[in-house]
């Protein structure tokens, strides 16, 4: 019987090797993220992408830098297509930008042009899914809208104040709104700094006050109140059940 590639024992030299070395693979969560934030369409993925790529911390598979690159690239990608067609990418089109980037990465002739096409293909697939969140959209208003809401939850935002951005009537703006999204604009904006709030309780170590100040309310129980009210608990409570520990540089 042929002895196996990995056991026990080979696992825990590595992890010796590990400690002695002061090294460490990224972790699950920290490694996760990125993904997650591409899934959304959060153009934050492709900054934290470049960063983990360079932080040294990803794993040693080959002695050859290039070749070791690149197998690196090969299980990106497969995670990024797999979290794209989680997201509602055609799977067809997710699978067929994946095999064009690893002929692409097949090509490449140095570690440099392996990390710039990692960045090229999630900036590819980021953009791909946040596009398809207003793909379905057919008012220019309601785009500018929708993108005026994504860049401002940390301002007050009104109904007069999107209107006045798009030069339309408040009661006409709310009722194409409405129309094309399927909710209020009141709500969605909720949603939407409720999304926020529950990343920057998962990931982050914001206080409570500071999430509620970011995040444009006028107080902390005010912040808890409305939280409590569209999760059914209330941010501590979220944070105590779903922080990921271990994320943050030592």
């Amino acid at each position: 019987m042929a002895e196996p590639v990995v056991d026990e024992a080979k696992l825990r030299y590595l992890d010796f090797l590990a400690r002695e070395d002061r090294v460490r693979h990224h972790r699950y969560v920290e490694e996760m993220k990125q993904y997650e934030l591409m899934k959304n369409g959060d153009l934050a993925a492709i900054g934290e992408s470049a960063r983990l790529w360079t932080s040294g911390l990803y794993g040693h598979v080959c002695d050859d830098p290039l070749r070791n690159a690149k197998y690196l690239f090969v299980t990106s990608i497969t995670l990024a297509t797999r979290f794209a067609i989680e997201g509602g990418m055609d799977e067809e089109d997710a699978y067929n930008a994946s095999d064009l980037y690893i002929q692409d990465v097949d090509r490449c002739t140095t570690t440099d042009e392996v990390r710039r096409l990692h960045t090229d293909m999630m900036t590819f697939f980021t953009w791909a899914m946040a596009d398809m969140q207003t793909s379905e959209v057919h008012s220019n208003a309601v785009v500018e809208c929708l993108d005026y809401i994504h860049y401002h939850l940390h301002k007050r935002i009104t109904v007069p104040i999107l209107a006045n951005h798009v030069h339309l009537n408040p009661t006409y703006l709310s009722e194409l709104f409405a129309h094309e999204i399927g909710t209020t604009i009141s709500q969605y904006i909720t949603d939407q700094r409720m999304e926020a709030a529950r990343n920057m309780l998962t990931y982050s170590k914001y206080s409570l006050g500071e999430i509620a100040q970011i995040l444009a309310y006028r107080s902390q129980s005010h912040f808890s109140k409305v939280f409590k009210d569209h999760t059914g608990m209330t941010p501590s409570a979220y944070r105590k059940a779903h922080a990921q520990t271990g994320i943050w540089p030592e």
